[in-house]
């Protein structure tokens, strides 16, 4: 068995110790980037930093696509929708000038690009928003059942009403009723992503709401 002789194992030594000191480097970028503001990786991805802006995309890839999938109700559809959406926040980061959060900013390009996939596609949307709805009005309190036959068909009849009302609603009203109901945002939110007044985002909610209300008049 061949020994190492001195001059071996001090060579040895010091490219594990240069080894542990570049890996405690890299350990130490990743938590300076994980411990960083938005506005912090923006910076840097400003200047070229391709981590910063992956740390970017970590933070935000799932909301982007549940806004996405509140759009286009297509898992696929979601995906490329919200891959798009870093694209081009990516291609425009240059034009981030601060004046808004990048939560907002990214946020907006997120229902722009939904926007026109839905202009595009002029496709039906085919999911249940029967909660969505209901948690505008009269909340139920009784205990839940399991469904009898009767009750999935009135689900499916219910489920396809809303989907019409909804692709029939304004971009504006739908894309509010959908960040408020789908997503959870907050009215202030929601009116920095569509860059308009509170109230006018609560007019939004009221007349989308209306119009549902309406198309399930037959089953109330």
């Amino acid at each position: 068995m061949a020994c190492l002789t001195s001059t071996e194992t001090v060579h040895g030594f010091r490219r594990s110790l240069l080894g542990t000191s570049a890996s405690l480097g890299i350990a130490k970028e990743r938590s300076a980037l994980l411990n960083s503001a938005d506005e912090e990786l923006v910076a840097l991805a400003q200047q070229g930093d391709q981590r910063a802006f992956e740390e970017l995309v970590n933070r935000h890839k799932q909301k982007a696509y549940n806004i996405a999938f509140g759009f286009a109700r297509d898992r696929e559809d979601a995906k490329d929708l919200s891959q798009e959406a870093f694209l081009k926040a990516f291609n425009y980061l240059k034009n981030f000038d601060g004046r808004s959060s990048f939560y907002t900013w990214f946020y907006r390009i997120v229902v722009n690009v939904c926007l026109d996939y839905k202009r595009r596609s002029k496709r039906t949307a085919a999911d249940e928003f029967n909660e969505a709805v209901e948690s505008q009005m009269e909340p139920s309190h009784e205990p839940a059942r399991p469904p009898s036959p009767e009750q999935h068909v009135l689900a499916g009849q219910i489920s396809r009403k809303v989907d019409a009302a909804l692709e029939k609603l304004p971009d504006k009203q739908r894309t509010a009723f959908i960040l408020k109901n789908n997503q959870g945002l907050s009215i202030k939110e929601i009116a920095e992503m569509m860059q308009t007044a509170e109230g006018t985002v609560k007019v939004h909610l009221h007349r989308a709401v209306t119009a549902l209300r309406q198309s399930l008049a037959e089953f109330a």
